[in-house]
């Protein structure tokens, strides 16, 4: 059933990003070939299901979801394209491609990364049945803040400020808790803006979101020492090269591993205490910690 679920979702947010990127003008075909090398060349749309499933649990139509699916997919992908710049993390690696910036050049790669930052709000604010205006600008307002200086932006900032230095468990937490989880978290916001989800749902899904988020960066960590590149679909050892710390270096392998599956088990109580099926997001909460990639 996850699987399905899986490339399903993964088939309607690529389908979305694909039209709306042909109505695009061919006015700067090279930046367009970016945009789309930078956001169509394979990835996992982990926070595109989010807004699908929780969507769904909670009644709301696919087609009422699709702007917010390829909006934050659109963020997600700028956020990757700036980080792999020389100036951040410099990976030449990312979904098994060469990066934006070595697939084209470095000025491209930040136009491209500029560019699909703003189509997402663009996307985010057209016209859906059934979206109210002031639903639309709660979306805009969640999804700026989770990438921006409260969120991904201030993240990366504190990441890149921390290289070379030991940082505590509470720092560590900190930072990927901006620069990870806040736009997975956002991935369910977005789904409870348009389901208009009541007060005591809303928070329950957040905690959930919460703790998906932070489980999902320390198996990436986890990753990171036990995954092939070829998994990853990137170099792996990278988070070490780069001198960065890491949950598996505070924490030992085990440690985190242990951390990541109490992360898990907190979002799966935070889902018991719904009064609807959610049997497809308790078996994606569970993937997040066994996938490989």
């Amino acid at each position: 059933m996850l699987v399905n679920a899986i490339k399903e979702y993964q088939q309607r947010v690529d389908n979305q990003l694909k039209q709306r990127f042909s109505t695009l003008e061919d006015t700067a075909p090279q930046l367009k070939a970016a945009m789309t090398h930078g956001a169509l060349l394979g990835g996992k749309r982990i926070r595109p299901f989010l807004v699908y499933s929780v969507g769904q649990m909670f009644g709301v139509a696919l087609g009422k979801l699709d702007a917010c699916a390829a909006a934050i997919e659109c963020i997600h992908a700028y956020s990757l394209i700036h980080d792999d710049l020389p100036a951040m993390d410099d990976d030449a690696l990312r979904r098994g491609q060469p990066t934006v910036h070595i697939a084209f050049d470095e000025a491209t790669a930040i136009l491209a990364g500029d560019a699909l930052q703003t189509l997402a709000f663009e996307i985010v604010t057209e016209a859906v049945p059934g979206i109210t205006s002031e639903q639309h600008i709660a979306m805009v307002r969640a999804l700026a803040k989770a990438s921006g200086y409260r969120g991904m932006c201030g993240g990366q900032a504190i990441d890149l400020a921390s290289t070379d230095k030991h940082i505590d468990l509470k720092a560590l937490t900190q930072l990927h808790n901006m620069k990870t989880g806040a736009l997975i978290s956002c991935a369910v916001e977005l789904a409870l803006i348009a389901a208009n989800a009541p007060k005591d749902q809303y928070q329950t899904m957040m905690e959930f979101a919460h703790a998906v988020g932070l489980a999902f960066q320390v198996q990436d960590d986890i990753l990171d020492i036990i995954a092939t590149t070829e998994e990853l679909g990137k170099p792996q050892g990278s988070d070490a090269e780069s001198n960065k710390s890491t949950f598996p270096q505070l924490l030992g392998l085990q440690g985190a591993k242990d951390t990541a599956a109490q992360l898990i088990q907190e979002a799966l109580s935070a889902l018991a205490k719904l009064p609807y099926n959610s049997q497809l997001i308790a078996d994606f909460a569970r993937y997040i910690i066994e996938r490989r990639i």
